[in-house]
């Protein structure tokens, strides 16, 4: 296949063109907004972007922090028909570092996560917020590089504790926080988007949910697509205080099987599509996916930051993807976070203006310039390619982060 190799700044540019499309075979996984790890990647980000904008707010910068490693331990329940109790809390963990103080002013950084905590779980799960144990492991220290050779205090020290904001060297130049990569690939086929769709549909606020009040957001699905049929298998909780016997049970699963075939009928008109709903149920023993809180976050699953869907809201290993967990990260210049959604978006546009399929991948350099990528792959299927045009729209990209670092702290890493 043609390649094209260019070098701007400390970048090293690669364009590919013609490359082979994928052959129509997809395995696609998504997980719906009450699973543990969608909750663990939602609570993350949100508390980055609580932090952000405080202390944008107080001090006009974004102060150094990360809580990507967040961590949720189910509790326990009980469940019966008609009714049902919490009998053991979800608890919390709050891992991550944050600054603690700026020019001498203390930052109430645990009065801040513990609200956005309750808010988040009042709003994701209201039967959790009284059944909530949150453990803070938010440290100060410092990254690796401090050298102390005499009485002289490295600047590193300072990263968590700044004299004042002229302390952030990311307010003269962005460095990437570490060495990795950020991955994007355009458009997705059919079944991927019917995928989304149908996760929304019974996980998210729409009007299914919001006339079938059993129906629970812990939804999963796991699809196979051949390019002519399309092989499901979900996971549909229902709340136990709307579900008053096992026939209401197995009536209500019916009831989204027949959504799942509608849909597929409007989505995937020519594909003979199944579905197999709560693979594990034992309506006989009453072994049902019936929740009090519609998650599984109640009875003992766990939830970590990075285990769920990708920023394209998708996990899909047929793919290009990597491992990074964006939420939670600093949106100012840690490359898990940045390049990933960089990443994305400039695959979507070079999908747009090739009208083929588009691949890219960032890869940083820890100490490197944010805006200048070690390496950059782009892989188009398109035989036809203006390199100059692409190019220009990587350029494009990589001058906007101070624009996106904006965007998450308004908006946060809008997951689709």
């Amino acid at each position: 296949m043609p390649r094209t190799s260019r070098t701007f700044g400390n970048s090293h540019l690669v364009i590919e063109t013609g490359t082979p499309q994928s052959d129509g075979t997809t395995i696609v996984e998504r997980k719906g907004l009450g699973h543990p790890d969608t909750l663990a990647d939602h609570l993350a980000e949100r508390l980055s972007r609580a932090y952000s904008r405080y202390t944008v707010e107080q001090f006009g910068a974004v102060l150094h922090h990360n809580f990507d490693k967040l961590a949720l331990l189910g509790g326990a329940s009980e469940v019966r028909y008609g009714g049902g109790k919490m009998t053991d809390p979800v608890r919390v963990l709050v891992n991550g570092r944050a600054a603690p103080v700026c020019g001498g002013e203390r930052i109430p950084v645990l009065e801040i996560v513990e609200a956005e905590v309750r808010e988040f779980f009042a709003e994701s799960l209201p039967e959790v917020l009284g059944h909530l144990d949150i453990s803070f492991n938010i440290t100060s220290n410092s990254s690796p590089g401090a050298v102390l050779t005499g009485d002289a205090v490295p600047d590193r020290t300072r990263w968590f504790s700044p004299r004042s904001v002229d302390d952030l060297r990311e307010r003269r130049v962005r460095f990437s926080n570490d060495t990795s990569l950020g991955t994007g690939w355009a458009p997705e086929n059919p079944f991927e988007s019917f995928v989304r769709e149908l996760v929304n549909h019974f996980s998210g606020q729409s009007d299914f949910t919001r006339s079938h009040a059993w129906c629970g957001s812990d939804v999963k699905l796991m699809g196979y697509w051949d390019g002519e049929s399309a092989d499901v298998v979900l996971c549909v909780p229902q709340k136990s205080r709307h579900v008053g016997s096992r026939a209401d049970y197995i009536r209500n699963t019916e009831t989204v099987l027949a959504e799942c075939h509608r849909l597929a009928g409007l989505r995937l008109p020519s594909a003979e599509a199944r579905f197999r709903l709560n693979a594990r149920d034992m309506p006989e023993k009453d072994e049902l996916y019936l929740t009090y809180t519609g998650s599984s976050i109640e009875s003992g699953d766990e939830g970590v930051v990075g285990r769920g869907n990708r920023v394209n809201g998708l996990i899909t290993p047929l793919r290009p993807m990597n491992l990074e967990g964006a939420n939670g990260k600093n949106p100012v210049y840690h490359v898990g976070k940045l390049y990933n959604i960089a990443a994305q978006r400039l695959a979507d546009r070079l999908h747009e203006t090739t009208d083929g399929h588009a691949e890219v991948h960032l890869v940083s350099t820890t100490g490197q310039r944010l805006d200048q990528p070690w390496r950059i792959l782009v892989r188009l299927s398109s035989p036809d390619v203006e390199v100059d045009k692409v190019q220009a729209l990587v350029a494009e990209a990589l001058d906007g982060f101070p624009a996106l670092t904006d965007e998450l702290v308004s908006n946060g890493i809008v997951l689709s």
